[in-house]
């Protein structure tokens, strides 16, 4: 697909102005609104002329023809912007397009994207033609560029070489470097990264930061080196030291860290009044948190703990559209804008009657419009069932480390000293430690340790799904965990969890074994009942979808289990390599 350099071609330009000169009819037409003017930071009454994707007229006239027009008495709606996410992790079970999908039935219209995935499990033709064809879905797509893997891959000079980290940064959907899980790199002095980070400010392109308990020293580094923005911070000190260094603060509530209420109780705390450089993300949070809303449950709450109601949307809207420059085509109802618009039955609730996405209704009086999101064929982007070409035996599942990893949380891990005996096929209930086995997804290697904390009662889990797509198994038995690999890799990919030789529960994920094609209500009850059946096996933590993910992610302490081995990540040093099979 050919990229389009302008949103509008000149000839769509001439039609929009013919518009107002009354020789075309807008296609809707929305009377007697009364809308969010943020210039104005007040409810505002006015008519809104609509062609097609864009907002073409705001303000006292109306049209001199509206025979092509639907035309709508909004005098009982309250209409706001379309709200966007300006941090998602598209990938975490479900993908980018039934995500956009779920979410605009809850107003979320623009999402920004965390490429990791297409980086990970697409070719990079394959990557641009997926982003390139999103653009035909109602919702807004954009994306970040990522600087590094947040893991030890093998090989990474390849997948973030120059070529191709440029080849993302030029990309017109792409909208910031980052997130910078990797800054500890660039504070010891990798020039590369800078240079990446140089380039991305070249082209006014912004960069996200990652710095989890960062000091106010290090926070001004960060700055200096380019950084914009944050997310990290989990209290009013730490929001006040980072607006105290210029950065755009992005608050977070996911299902990891559900840290909004506590967050605005500190600002009112801390005397923090002043909303603008604030922007509100769920951080890619996992399907069944989403249950309750998307963006619309962060401004709920926002408003619910006194934040000015005006401010509350504007930190899901215009401080988004503004902090990445795109504000003169997203974020506000206004001329010349596209025609993302939410209509509200009340100022006080967010989550929207209806909803205007690129000028086509997504959702109408309550219900959702059907085939407004078209099914997506994945084969053309290489995404298929996994297919595995090799065998699992017993003697991949022999346990010799001297010690192992220690579950502190949903994703902190810590090396722990190994005293039970682990030379047997089967362990104790009697303990919360479990024989754990990664494997190159294509049979090369392996590393095998035990995991304290995970269950206590668990029997086997298999999953396709982990940071990197290579397949991870945990469990108290090795011939369940046999019997669940087996299984996973019928299924093509996907988690399996197995009892006694039974199939407890599964969750099959099709799209390369780190997706679901279901849609996210679907994809719901198989998580909740994948929950269900961890939490009665011992499973203590948040999320235990972020607890396979971030066993690899070398972004957070104290240990993690990489494609180079155990790797230690205060030293930077991998402890004991991957046994090649």
């Amino acid at each position: 697909m050919l990229e389009q350099r302008y949103r509008w071609k000149n000839k769509h330009l001439r039609m929009h102005v013919s518009v107002l000169d009354g020789t075309i009819s807008p296609t809707i037409l929305l009377k007697n609104a009364t809308y969010l003017n943020q210039t104005f930071r007040k409810w505002m009454k006015a008519h809104i002329w609509i062609f097609q994707d864009r907002i073409v007229y705001v303000g006292e006239n109306l049209p001199k023809h509206v025979e092509n027009c639907e035309v709508i008495d909004c005098s009982d709606q309250i209409l706001v912007p379309g709200y966007i996410e300006p941090h998602a992790h598209p990938f975490l079970l479900y993908n980018p397009h039934t995500l956009a999908e779920y979410a605009s039935q809850f107003g979320t219209t623009t999402i920004i994207n965390d490429n990791m995935p297409l980086v990970l499990n697409f070719e990079k033709k394959e990557a641009f033609s997926y982003v390139n064809d999103l653009q035909s879905i109602p919702t807004t797509m954009f994306w970040w560029c990522r600087f590094d893997s947040q893991t030890e891959i093998l090989h990474e000079e390849e997948k973030f070489s120059h070529s191709n980290i440029k080849s993302w940064l030029e990309h017109e959907s792409v909208l910031q470097g980052g997130e910078l899980t990797g800054w500890p790199k660039l504070l010891n002095g990798d020039d590369m990264m800078l240079h990446w980070i140089q380039e991305a400010k070249r082209m006014r392109k912004r960069i996200e930061g990652h710095f989890p308990g960062a000091s106010e020293k290090t926070l001004a580094k960060m700055m200096l080196l380019g950084a914009d923005c944050d997310h990290e911070a989990i209290n009013g000190e730490e929001i006040y030291n980072r607006l105290m260094q210029g950065y755009m603060v992005s608050l977070r509530h996911s299902s990891i860290r559900p840290d909004l209420p506590d967050l605005l109780d500190d600002m009112r705390r801390m005397g923090i009044d002043a909303y603008d450089r604030m922007m509100l993300n769920s951080d890619g949070a996992t399907s069944p948190f989403y249950e309750q809303g998307v963006t619309d449950q962060l401004i709920r709450i926002a408003i619910e703990k006194g934040v000015p109601v005006i401010d509350a949307y504007n930190m899901a809207t215009v401080n988004i559209a503004r902090y990445y420059n795109i504000d003169y085509i997203h974020g506000n109802i206004a001329t010349g804008r596209v025609a993302n618009i939410n209509f509200l039955a009340s100022i006080e609730n967010p989550t929207p009657v209806s909803v205007l996405a690129k000028g086509k209704w997504v959702k109408r009086d309550g219900v959702k419009v059907e085939g407004a999101y078209p099914q997506f064929d994945w084969e053309p982007y290489g995404l298929k069932p996994l297919e595995l070409d090799w065998q699992l035996s017993m003697d991949d599942l022999q346990f010799s480390m001297p010690f192992g990893i220690k579950m502190e949380n949903s994703v902190i891990t810590k090396p722990y000293s190994i005293s039970i005996d682990v030379s047997s096929d089967e362990l104790s209930t009697d303990h919360d430690e479990s024989f754990f086995t990664m494997i190159d997804r294509k049979g090369t290697w392996r590393i095998s340790t035990m995991l304290k904390g995970f269950t206590s009662k668990l029997q086997a889990l298999a999953s396709s799904f982990s940071n990197t797509g290579d397949i991870i198994l945990i469990g108290k038995s090795k011939q369940d965990m046999l019997f669940a690999f087996n299984r996973m890799k019928e299924m093509g990919g996907g988690i399996v969890l197995v009892e006694n030789r039974e199939i407890i529960c599964e969750l099959p994920l099709p799209l390369a074994g780190v997706m679901s094609s279901l849609p996210i209500e679907e994809l719901m009850l198989q998580q909740k009942t994948l929950f269900a059946e961890l939490l009665k096996r011992g499973y203590a933590f948040n999320d235990p979808i972020y607890s396979l993910l971030f066993l690899q992610s070398t972004h957070l302490p104290y240990i993690r289990v990489t494609q180079q081995g155990m790797y230690d990540v205060i030293n930077k040093t991998v402890l004991f390599p991957t046994i090649m099979r």
